[in-house]
């Protein structure tokens, strides 16, 4: 299927946990492939213990730009105990942490599945704006909202010389991206987890390239997808 799905999801703030992180809990910059397969599911309201086997890359293609510049700040949150009291009233031991989130974080979100039957059931969704578990980034208190932009027919071109890319751009390992820098902009690159087992045990990391204020990237990435006056990679 070469249609593409395109919505918008933002909000006032996001939490994408960085694996590696434990008393300070710090955030990815960009959603990963993961959350994204998680917010897409619970859209159409996939079991939260299935949808990671209808995700997989070979049969769901995603990819991510940024909307709005990242920005991200740092605030005091106490976390509570459940489990030392029948009752949330009684609750007296909490442990004040630290934690980084993206503020007034927007993205546009390019999707599509080889089974048509939950491609056109995001699409339904999406379209008539709803949704069977309430959208979130990252984190269940950060509510998101969405926006439909449409679905287009995308067309994949081999390019080796440079070109403008609008996603963010995957890095697979062992390969290599040159990026023309001669463009002004602020330039970063995060390692994501891109897929998962359905324990939750990660099954492939990747680098991925993006521009901090939503730019679009100069790059030699070998090929592309063209939808909508947009060029994309997917994760």
């Amino acid at each position: 299927m070469n249609n593409v799905l395109v919505f918008d999801v933002w909000g006032e703030y996001a939490h994408f946990r960085k694996y590696y992180t434990t008393t300070s809990p710090l955030t990815f910059s960009i959603p990963p492939r993961t959350a994204l397969c998680g917010l897409i599911a619970g859209i159409i309201g996939l079991d939260k213990n299935e949808y990671l086997k209808h995700f997989t890359k070979d049969k769901a293609d995603i990819a991510v730009r940024i909307i709005s510049p990242t920005k991200k700040v740092r605030i005091a949150e106490n976390l509570i105990d459940t489990k030392l009291a029948p009752m949330m009233s009684k609750i007296k031991t909490r442990t004040q942490i630290r934690f980084e989130f993206l503020k007034d974080a927007k993205f546009r979100i390019y999707f599509r599945h080889t089974d048509p039957q939950i491609h056109n059931k995001v699409r339904d969704f999406l379209e008539h704006h709803k949704c069977v578990y309430t959208p979130c980034l990252g984190l269940s208190e950060h509510i998101a909202n969405f926006k439909f932009i449409g679905e287009f027919e995308c067309r994949k071109i081999d390019d080796n010389n440079f070109a403008e890319i609008d996603s963010a751009i995957p890095i697979p390992n062992g390969s290599h991206v040159e990026i023309d820098f001669e463009k002004a902009g602020e330039y970063f690159s995060e390692t994501l987890p891109i897929e998962m087992e359905p324990d939750r045990t990660v099954r492939e990391y990747t680098k991925v390239a993006f521009e901090r204020k939503g730019a679009s990237i100069v790059a030699k990435v070998g090929s592309f997808w063209e939808l909508n006056n947009e060029r994309i990679i997917f994760l």
